[in-house]
């Protein structure tokens, strides 16, 4: 195992344990994009969405171009979430304006039985992209490791690619509901063993994207994807060489379940912009820290509008106090047409306002 630096800013892993900050940590969904210039050149570099992530070297660089350009309390691994369906042999792709898709999608009983846990070898250039990127930052901040989460996972295996309506995995979700608790079962459990591996590689802490767990039903929500999420949580590596690993989830759309949430084991819980930050806080006390939740198309204003929505929102939350926790983010990812020079008025503001409230 690789001797990493000691971490000089533990700020954003201190407010994930709800442990006191002098600020409030700041870090962005998709921190490492395309509105970034020089994220562009290097995708061109790589030749394709795939060569960028699956090539150690490059996914380090882009890593760390965020981290270069504003003063973030967290990075994140650049993978993507679909690295584990990738592993398991349903072919993924990309198309141009389209997103990923998969040539062999789970859509028959067949398909489902034959579904295996992926070989971890198989998925090596993601942990060594780890190691790699936690020992070129040297310290600076901490390195979050991520996954998608059981069910966002098995939306894609299913419907073969993105999907508006979910047709066809609800259609199997209502119709064979054995099939898909064994497609569940078996992400889960990939799930928690590719994090595990992300925490062995150098992972500080690690997050679960549950990105369309909010298309699902009352009561469907619970069944299909928050009892997997807490199957994950109940796996996962919560400390490394005596070091606590804190774990946050995020269902996008999940404001309605927030306390249900709350109570599957994770450190901390996403919010997206949908919530109000203190009632949420009020909602799940001292039982974990809460992050987000800036409306993303707020960047597309002016940097006074932007400072004022910091505020807002870090009012909202309210003053710490003793057995809270709160991480800035936006309510999901970054878009591609955000223009650079928001995120550092974003940043700047996050800093400067937080150290303002417990002044």
């Amino acid at each position: 195992m690789p001797q990493f630096a000691l971490l000089q800013n533990d700020t954003f892993l201190r407010a994930l344990l709800r442990q006191p900050t002098d600020y409030t940590p700041v870090w962005l969904m998709r921190q490492a994009g395309r509105y970034l210039p020089e994220y562009r050149a290097t995708r061109e570099k790589a030749g394709s969405f795939l060569g960028l992530a699956k090539n150690p070297d490059y996914a380090t660089e882009v890593t760390l171009q965020p981290i270069d350009r504003y003063p973030l309390d967290a990075s994140i691994l650049f993978s993507d979430i679909l690295t584990v369906p990738d592993a398991m042999g349903l072919g993924l792709y990309f198309v141009d304006g389209e997103g990923p898709k998969f040539e062999r999608p789970l859509r028959t009983e067949a398909d489902v039985m034959a579904l295996r846990e992926p070989d971890l070898a198989s998925l090596d250039y993601v942990f060594k992209a780890v190691t790699q990127i936690r020992t070129a930052l040297n310290g600076r901040v901490p390195l979050i490791g991520f996954s998608g989460s059981p069910w966002t996972l098995a939306c894609y295996m299913v419907e073969g690619g993105g999907s508006k309506e979910f047709h066809t995995i609800k259609k199997m979700l209502y119709n064979r509901p054995d099939l898909m608790h064994r497609i569940l079962e078996t992400n889960a459990s990939a799930v928690a063993a590719y994090l595990n591996a992300q925490i062995d590689a150098g992972a500080q802490a690690v997050m679960i994207f549950d990105s369309w767990g909010g298309a699902l039903a009352d009561g469907a929500y619970q069944t299909f994807s928050l009892q997997y999420m807490q199957k994950v949580m109940a796996q996962l590596k919560r400390e490394k060489d005596g070091v606590r690993i804190p774990a946050v989830v995020f269902t996008k759309g999940g404001g309605l379940w927030l306390e249900q949430i709350a109570d599957i084991g994770a450190d901390a819980v996403g919010l997206d912009w949908t919530v109000d930050l203190g009632r949420a806080r009020a909602l799940v006390g001292h039982k974990v820290a809460l992050q987000g939740n800036l409306d993303p198309a707020i960047l597309f204003a002016s940097p006074d509008q932007i400072r004022a929505e910091v505020e807002r929102t870090l009012t909202a939350y309210g003053k710490p106090a003793a057995g809270g926790g709160h991480v800035f983010n936006l309510g999901h990812g970054i878009s591609q047409f955000t223009p650079p020079e928001s995120v550092t008025a974003m940043v700047d503001a996050v800093h400067s306002f937080s150290r303002q409230q417990r002044a």
